[in-house]
């Protein structure tokens, strides 16, 4: 089993400072926090993803794909351009598609951009295919993270923005198209 998913932790999330709500009370990975359950690591990413949108803003960089990923997994630590490369693939979204603020959401869209983004992290992060993405723990963290905010409708049915055979690394083709201007800005208009 992958750590991740032992860990109830789907994107890896180090320890630190933080005193993470749902966190296991035996912590026996000394370096990635354990949940009590899915629910509680994908609510902890949810606050994460809040936390990096502030941060952006305050710092004047743009919150997309690109910049997330920069973060989450810095160069220093990642092959971070393929984690980029394949988490556009997997979801959909562009490279520098500005993604709004997580738990602003008024629009079904925006709130299911986000949880496609989390779900193909997972994917990367995990090594588990698309169609194994937990999508109901994926909403349950978002109400546990801002209870009673997600809109009527919203992750009724599991959000698929493509469903891949197989989670691989991107084809030639894919790269191709990755390292296309047009293709990471197709979203300009965010």
């Amino acid at each position: 089993m992958k750590r991740g998913i032992r860990n109830n932790n789907p994107l890896n999330i180090r320890h630190s400072n933080d005193k993470w709500q749902g966190a296991a009370t035996t912590q026996t990975d000394t370096a990635f926090v354990q949940f009590e359950s899915m629910e509680y690591g994908y609510r902890a990413v949810w606050k994460l993803l809040d936390t990096y949108h502030l941060r952006f803003r305050r710092e004047h960089m743009p919150y997309n794909v690109r910049t997330i990923i920069a973060r989450w997994a810095p160069p220093s630590e990642n092959d971070t351009e393929a984690y980029v490369k394949a988490v556009v693939r997997l979801s959909g979204l562009g490279g520098n598609e500005n993604i709004p603020r997580p738990n602003r959401y008024r629009n079904f869209e925006r709130l299911e951009k986000t949880a496609r983004l989390i779900a193909a992290m997972t994917c990367v992060e995990c090594g588990v295919r698309w169609s194994q993405v937990d999508w109901n723990a994926i909403w349950q963290g978002y109400d546990l993270a801002y209870p009673g905010r997600r809109p009527a409708g919203v992750g009724e049915k599991a959000t698929v923005a493509r469903e891949p055979s197989v989670w691989e690394e991107p084809t030639p083709e894919d790269l191709a198209q990755a390292a296309d201007p047009v293709f990471w800005d197709e979203y300009r208009d965010w």
